[in-house]
């Protein structure tokens, strides 16, 4: 059984949040929220309120166990960019790009031998 947990247009960049998304990739929920917890990362944060939804959608609407979850897909992809600009030196202007992003987690149930 797989659930999946998607947020959408997050206020940063996709570069940024794969670098956070590469350190919890094939950890166990329960590891990666502690993991997560402690990161210095702007990203971190995002990632760990996605993947506590996520827990809890497959507790709640799948009854399935906790300890068994663990995260087998979590994709930063980019969202739309925002154009603006800034005012420059001698009457100019300078372009600016406020990237957002697209998460997407899948938590697989491990096999029981």
């Amino acid at each position: 059984m797989d659930v999946r947990a998607v947020s959408r247009y997050l206020p940063i960049s996709a570069q940024k949040m794969r670098l956070v998304c590469d350190q919890v990739r094939g950890m166990d929920a329960d590891q990666a929220l502690t993991v997560l917890q402690f990161m210095p990362h702007k990203g971190a944060e995002f990632v760990h309120k996605l993947v506590t939804s996520a827990v809890a959608n497959a507790e709640m609407n799948f009854e399935l166990n906790r300890q068994d979850l663990y995260i087998s897909q979590l994709l930063a992809d980019e969202g739309p960019s925002m154009r603006r600009v800034k005012a420059g030196a001698r009457g100019r202007y300078k372009p600016r790009t406020k990237r957002s992003t697209h998460l997407t987690l899948v938590l697989s149930e491990r096999e029981q031998e």
